[in-house]
């Protein structure tokens, strides 16, 4: 276990990295659960993340080295845990920012909060809160990104892609992390201080496919249909002939 000290970066201050982990989510939760006197802000930081997790208990996929793999512990106590779904959108903005000034190429929100240049994945969030009664204790952001790698398993290449495969260079993983920081940090702040209605105004301007007409599996059943926006408390939004219905991710899925 090595500890690093990025100087200047509010709460990103605390740089775990450790060589082999399961999941970074996971060992962070663990420390939490032994009542380690971790400060707001901790990072851990993984050069090989072996079984990492995504939405709806996908595996993350990530070869050693490679890839940034991080998870960031935030305390969101100054907010209502009915609103959960605001996190979501500072984190994913601020990745958006991030990865469209690195790439200078846009950059969409795949619901809830997957990253996609174009129609390939790049990255993305997985954010696990935990609560105290009505308090929303604190909140463990797990971020994985494409960096280095450039070769990935047969069955999700056509529809992944990297920083190094759109920009054909290497990139070093903490200069990286530390760009990245400067921007949660950003977006946190401005949730702290009201800032919700502009984040999530670029969170459905910055969605993927908004707008368009596509097919989604409901229920098992292929139909077609525009996605039109998010409720304000993360639900889909998707408008069939006029009418607009919203769902949870458990509902609903996007078809390639």
């Amino acid at each position: 276990m090595q500890s690093n000290t990025f100087s200047g970066l509010f709460d990103c201050r605390n740089v775990i990295t450790l060589q082999r982990v399961s999941s970074t989510n996971e060992f962070l939760k663990e420390e939490l659960s032994k009542s380690t006197p971790l400060p707001e802000g901790t990072v851990i930081m993984a050069v090989d993340q072996y079984a990492g997790r995504g939405q709806k208990g996908t595996v993350w996929q990530s070869e050693p080295g490679k890839n940034l793999t991080v998870s960031l512990l935030l305390m969101p106590s100054f907010s209502d845990p009915k609103d959960q779904f605001r996190l979501t959108v500072a984190i994913s903005i601020a990745l958006v920012q991030w990865l469209e000034t690195l790439l200078q190429t846009p950059v969409r929100i795949k619901w809830p909060n997957d990253m996609y240049v174009g129609n390939q994945k790049i990255g993305g969030i997985l954010i696990e809160n935990i609560l105290k009664g009505k308090v929303w204790k604190s909140a463990i952001i797990g971020i994985g990104i494409n960096v280095n790698q450039t070769a990935f398993d047969p069955a999700i290449d056509p529809h992944t892609t990297s920083v190094k495969q759109i920009l054909q260079k290497d990139f070093d993983l903490t200069e990286l992390l530390t760009d990245l920081c400067v921007l949660i940090e950003q977006e946190y702040e401005g949730l702290k201080k009201a800032a919700y209605k502009s984040q999530f105004a670029f969170y459905t301007q910055h969605l993927y496919r908004l707008g368009e007409s596509h097919p989604f599996l409901v229920d098992g059943v292929r139909v077609q249909g525009v996605l039109s926006g998010v409720t304000e408390t993360g639900r889909l939004q998707v408008d069939f002939n006029g009418h607009i219905v919203d769902f949870d991710i458990k509902e609903i899925a996007f078809v390639v």
